[in-house]
């Protein structure tokens, strides 16, 4: 069905370009300008397959666009997430925060740590081999592991966890929980990807994962890339951390 659009504005005496609409009952809007064509300007551009872009000038969106900021958040699939590593350009980064994932515990290395065994980590499998493919290319993936004093059991199965993703080329990090809330860092997880993107890793009560929300409003971005900066200064190799 066509949808039915309201003019909101415009910068042409002759009812051309641009154009602001939108659709009555919505807050979605459709802007009308000159678009873009040039291929070196659209080689700065992240268009997936369908997209197009064109230019307006300031006025068109401040004197007709929306007033008040509105948060709406963007949530993606577990896949979209995953998707997300392949596509990166330059770095990924994550905090973790939590003294427990469920995820970890339904694992055969889980119970041979859990066992007193020596866990026997596969730098073979798939995830493995991504990332070392990743690095090979110059990618950086980092992360900084927050442990509780004293760790929980979750934690230094994790601990040990760094030895595998050390070897397949990432960087982790340890920082202790009082240093963690001294220097105000939140007690979320989330991914940074290329220093532009955020996602956050929701989970629930019981330690479970269960939703990936983006953050891609460049103010929200820089608050959370400080508390990278910081977590990552104070921050120490996995080996060097206190068990």
């Amino acid at each position: 069905m066509t949808r039915r659009l309201w003019k909101v504005g415009t910068n042409s005496g002759n009812d051309g370009c641009p154009t602001l609409y939108t659709e009555p009952g919505t807050d979605t809007y459709v802007v009308q300008g000159d678009p873009v064509t040039d291929p070196a300007e659209l080689g700065q551009l992240d268009l997936a397959q369908g997209e197009a872009a064109v230019t307006v000038p300031r006025e068109l969106l401040a004197n007709f666009g929306p007033k008040e900021p509105v948060h709406v958040p963007q949530f993606i699939s577990f896949d979209e997430f995953g998707g997300m590593f392949a596509k990166l350009k330059h770095s990924a980064w994550r905090l973790e925060t939590r003294g427990r994932y469920a995820s970890d515990e339904d694992t055969d290395t889980y119970r041979q740590f859990a066992d007193g065994r020596t866990v026997a980590w596969d730098l073979d499998d798939p995830w493995c081999v991504g990332r070392r493919e990743q690095t090979a290319l110059g990618k950086r993936f980092e992360r900084v592991r927050i442990l509780d004093e004293p760790p929980t059991p979750g934690q230094l199965y994790l601990l040990d966890n760094a030895r595998r993703n050390a070897a397949v080329g990432e960087d982790i990090r340890v920082l202790p929980r009082g240093k963690a809330d001294e220097l105000g860092l939140p007690r979320e997880d989330f991914w940074i990807f290329d220093s532009r993107v955020v996602a956050l890793l929701h989970h629930n009560d019981a330690d479970e994962l269960t939703e990936i929300e983006l953050l891609t409003n460049p103010v929200d971005v820089l608050r959370y890339a400080q508390v990278r900066e910081a977590a990552w200064h104070h921050a120490v190799p996995y080996d060097q951390a206190e068990r």
